[in-house]
Parts: C-alpha cells; structure tokens; sequence
C-alpha cells in the first residue's frame, strides 16, 4: 500500500445490498474529488470484496471484514474497522456513507472543503470519560454531516443509473426532521439527537477524540443517538453541511421495525443506562402497543414474543438485512 498521509478515504460497511454499492461507486466514481481509499466493511457477505474492486475508480480498496455477532450485524462494530483500516493506510479525513446513499457530485469536495475550514492543531491532553472510549480533550471534535433526500422507488425497467446523476436531486425528497441548507451552507446543530450515520464526515484526531462509535451496541438502534451524545460528552460539534448532498435509495422498510425488536430493545436499555433518558420511545411503544414489548416494574424494556406474533416478528427480522 502507498503511504497516503494526508488523504481522504470513504468508509461503507455492507450486508447484502449488493445493487446499492453498485449505485454508491456509480455516484463515487462521479465525484469531482476522488478518495484516495475506499474501505468497504464486509459484514458477513464474502461477495463484498470482488463487487467492490470490480468497480472502483482509481482509488485503493480495502475489505475488512467481520461476522455476526450472535446473529446479528455488528454495525457500530463495523464502522470502527473501517476508519480504522482508512486511519491505518494513511488517511486523515474520512467520509462514513450508509450503502444505501448515492453520493451527489460534489460531496466529497464539499466535505473536505469545510473540514479543511476548520481543522485545528492537535489536542495536548486527554481524560477517558466514564469508562467509555469517549475523550474529553483540550480539542473540540467537530463532525460535518451532510443532507440525504430520499428516492422514490424506481421507475418500471429503468435503474436510477439510467436516469443521471444529476436528476436524482430533482425526484428526492427532504428529510422533514433534518434542516434543508443552500449550498455554500454550514450551520451548527442544537439537537445533536439528530445526528445519523447516513452520510458524515470527521478528521481521524476527531474521530480519536471521540473514540468511534460503542460496539456495545450490537444490531440496528440506538448507536447513532449514543454517538451524538458522544460528541456532547467531549465539548464537540455536529455541524450540518449544504452542498453534500447524498440520495438514500428506496427499499422497503416496516414502522415500528419490528424486524429489528430485540435490537432496538438491547440498545434502548444500554443508551439509557449510560446517559439517562431513552432513546427511539416512539418505536418501544409501537412495539409494546402489539404486543412485542413490554417495560419493566424498574423501567427497563425487553422483547417479548406472544404465539400470536412470535412467527410474524421472526419472519421479518431474518427477511430484512439491517439499514446498513
């Protein structure tokens, strides 16, 4: 491998949605500024590799990989291992793109345009923050997170390749809970509870800072909103980026998830042993409104699974990979 010190890599973990990396490196390949390094985490799914390397642009390919963890995906886990491998071949800036996004032209540009605006000398100190891998250090982190819009489902025998990728902007829609930003826009977060991991992007010191995501969290939920607060917890910053523009490809999905129960549950109960409040409430009393979960005389949650919906809830958690 080349020494690459200074460069920038993009990070994608992957289970299955072999047609969605396709479409990702289709919209990567179109990039006005091209990675150096694309880490591309094989989440139990030997096929990652050959896809990956198949149909990268000119940039190096990395493909760690990682198994299921008591049978399930371990994506905080896999995350890490994919900054760290980007960190390990040289990388100073990394860019974290879910599988499912369809980055814009310009957002790799853009990304590394304001990291550059505010990227500052190296922290001097540190103290471990409760026994997590959290850093509060004399250096603020600072994360740039990007808009995702998301596609309606594709057109009959057409693939959203076919359309452009200058049309997607046109046919995506807004997230109505993220801010909508011009181009030239940088705007700091006040809720940090809405961070996601969709489409981010940090300098590697930032991400030692904060130590990565907690592999505690094991499965769908609740990792996102533990690493917001991670980002509080060390004096840092989510700011929301305009002209970054990533298209969440359409695929189906349930609400509540209820593939995703024992996960959600699992994690609600660790995000809220640590920092005092819960996490996804909405999705807990779906769950316990049919009968898939119930709280706890202390409060805590657990999955619970009656005749009547245990084969339902069972069916869709092993027919649905995870939003990886």
């Amino acid at each position: 491998m080349t020494d690459r010190a200074g460069s920038l890599a993009v990070v994608t973990i992957v289970h299955g949605r072999h047609d969605h990396l396709e479409r990702q490196l289709w919209g990567l390949r179109e990039q006005r500024l091209q990675p150096e390094v694309h880490v591309v985490v094989a989440m139990d799914d030997p096929d990652v590799g050959g896809l990956a390397r198949a149909q990268a642009g000119g940039w190096d390919v990395l493909v760690p990989s990682l198994p299921r963890r008591d049978g399930h995906l371990p994506l905080a886990a896999a995350r890490n291992l994919g900054v760290d491998a980007a960190a390990g071949a040289g990388a100073d800036r990394v860019v974290l793109l879910d599988v499912d996004c369809i980055p814009s032209p310009g957002v790799l540009e853009r990304y590394a345009g304001v990291l550059a605006s505010v990227d500052s000398p190296e922290p001097d100190a540190s103290d471990v923050l409760d026994g997590s891998r959290v850093r509060a250090v004399g250096q603020s982190p600072v994360v740039l997170a990007g808009e995702v819009a998301y596609l309606p489902p594709e057109p009959d025998g057409r693939d959203y390749r076919d359309l452009g990728l200058e049309a997607l902007a046109g046919l995506a829609a807004p997230h109505p809970a993220r801010p909508v930003l011009d181009a030239d826009e940088v705007r700091e977060a006040a809720d940090l509870r809405l961070f996601w991991s969709l489409s981010f992007a940090l300098t590697v010191r930032s991400w030692q800072v904060l130590g990565g995501f907690d592999e505690g969290y094991v499965g769908y939920g609740g990792e996102d909103t533990d690493f917001g607060q991670r980002i509080a917890a060390a004096g840092g910053r989510l700011l929301w980026v305009g002209g970054a523009l990533a298209h969440h490809q359409h695929h189906p999905t349930s609400s509540p998830p209820v593939q995703h129960v024992r996960d959600i549950v699992a994690n609600a109960n660790r995000f809220a042993g640590r920092w005092g409040w819960w996490p996804m409430e909405g999705w807990l009393e779906a769950f316990a409104d049919r009968g898939l979960a119930r709280r706890a005389a202390d409060g805590s949650w657990h999955a619970t699974f009656p005749a009547h919906t245990a084969e339902t809830a069972e069916t869709a958690e092993t027919a649905e990979t995870a939003d990886a």
